[in-house]
């Protein structure tokens, strides 16, 4: 019999406040707090100043940095045991294409219908010229970073070239995501292929090097909702509300695609192709979508996914492992979404007609950006000012909406974290853990 249930130990048997109700709280509070300094004292008040500078940005910033410090050995380690664990490389060449598939089609409509949507509701023909101008010189020294380092991303040929690396240990000093991901693609292989007592080992140390990384992110994961309040307060204190209202249109226009793509799109492909009930789905789900939404990162949500893929969904560790790490990076539906918005919103405002086969180049660049794109807070900034110049639209423009990319980031990471969780249920079907007995032959 339990402690609980003799009554013995008072509090052992109460019940935690689970963690993402702790995290709704701190961004209720952090966001309540926030508006009334920004409507008390106002956003220039020197100690709203010192506040934001001294206390909630490093705050916020350490929590970050703290996850990033764990994400590239997580990452590591549970995409080659995610691979070793198929057991055969049929296996994983049937996920590996279900999981490629179910991302290109539902990327796609994503595109689609933010595409649809701003054309339709024209965000861009509404805009008072005052305030963008104000807005456009405001963000002019960030956009203008922004815009200058798409000069050195590699683009084309050698784009696909830079996935493979010819010195991994520098691809994870530099934050390569994908050319980490491809040599732990290459070594999760190998070790199917190799069955000895050495790589047994190995495979086991690579094993431990999950469970420590799981271990230590589990104690950083309990600041995140000191964490949630700071960001929330910065957001809140410095902006205000003036935040949403100046590109309301177009804020609406992308949540609102994002917001179908999520609740229907999502949850008929649960219900018909994964055959899981959207409902159950979306209420396991809910303390990785507040992860997603508080930090704006794809790649510090991801030990928060691979939990609740376990404990929540019950899916299959060796599929839910395979299918988040190479999701964090390569299944951006959210990403893809906005980029399009973003572009043909940038594309009205400046005058700039796209023709269909423009729209459609514009819709497959989408696609393979939310592929590349860089799983941290503002990762696709540089994609869209890239996209805008291939198009003829003044890259610069993404002046415009630097004071609510840190919103619509949010937004649209929740989007992506939760599409992961989607892909792995959907790909997860008809798939189950092989017994111990076999991996061990």
């Amino acid at each position: 019999m339990t402690e609980t249930s003799t009554g013995a130990g008072k509090g052992a048997g109460k019940a935690k406040l689970p963690l993402h109700w702790k995290m709704a709280i701190g961004f209720v509070a952090g966001l309540l707090l926030g508006l009334a300094a920004h409507y008390g004292a106002g956003a220039h008040a020197g100690w709203v100043q010192w506040f934001t500078t001294y206390v909630t940005q490093p705050a916020g910033t350490l929590f970050l940095r703290l996850i990033f410090m764990l994400v590239i050995p997580l990452l590591f380690s549970a995409l080659v045991i995610g691979v070793a664990e198929m057991g055969d490389v049929r296996s994983l060449g049937r996920i590996g294409w279900k999981t490629l598939g179910y991302t290109v089609v539902v990327s796609g409509i994503a595109v689609v219908l933010g595409l649809v949507l701003v054309n339709w509701l024209k965000p861009g023909a509404g805009i008072d010229p005052a305030v963008a101008q104000q807005m456009l010189s405001e963000g002019s020294e960030r956009a203008s970073a922004i815009v200058s380092s798409t000069q050195t991303q590699p683009k084309g040929l050698d784009m696909l070239l830079s996935i493979v690396p010819d010195n991994v240990v520098k691809a994870a000093a530099d934050n390569t995501i994908l050319a980490v991901m491809f040599f732990a693609l290459m070594l999760g292989i190998g070790l199917v292929l190799t069955r000895s007592k050495a790589t047994e080992v190995l495979q086991r140390g690579i094993e431990g090097l999950f469970e420590v990384s799981m271990t230590l992110i589990g104690l950083v994961i309990r600041l995140a909702p000191y964490a949630v309040f700071c960001f929330m307060f910065n957001l809140a204190a410095l902006f205000g509300w003036g935040l949403l209202k100046s590109l309301g249109a177009y804020v609406g226009v992308v949540v609102l695609a994002l917001a179908l793509h999520m609740f229907v799109v999502y949850s008929l492909t649960l219900k018909f192709v994964g055959g899981y009930s959207p409902a159950k789905f979306f209420k396991g789900v809910q303390e990785a979508m507040v992860m997603a939404f508080s930090t704006a990162s794809s790649n510090a949500t991801l030990p928060t996914a691979l939990r609740v893929a376990d404990e929540k969904l019950g899916l299959p560790n060796r599929v839910s492992r395979f299918v988040l790490t190479v999701g964090a990076t390569a299944n951006q539906n959210g990403t893809a979404l906005f980029e399009g918005v973003t572009v043909l919103f940038l594309a009205q405002f400046f005058g700039v007609e796209l023709t269909l086969v423009q729209q459609v180049t514009v819709m497959f660049v989408c696609i393979l950006g939310g592929i590349g794109t860089a799983g941290v807070p503002a990762g696709s900034l540089p994609v869209v000012a890239l996209i805008c110049g291939m198009v003829g639209v003044p890259p610069e423009g993404i002046g415009l909406i630097l004071g609510v990319d840190r919103f619509l980031d949010m937004c649209r990471t929740t989007l992506n974290v939760t599409g992961d969780l989607m892909l792995a249920t959907v790909v997860s079907r008809g798939e189950s853990d092989p017994p111990a007995e076999r991996l061990a032959d």
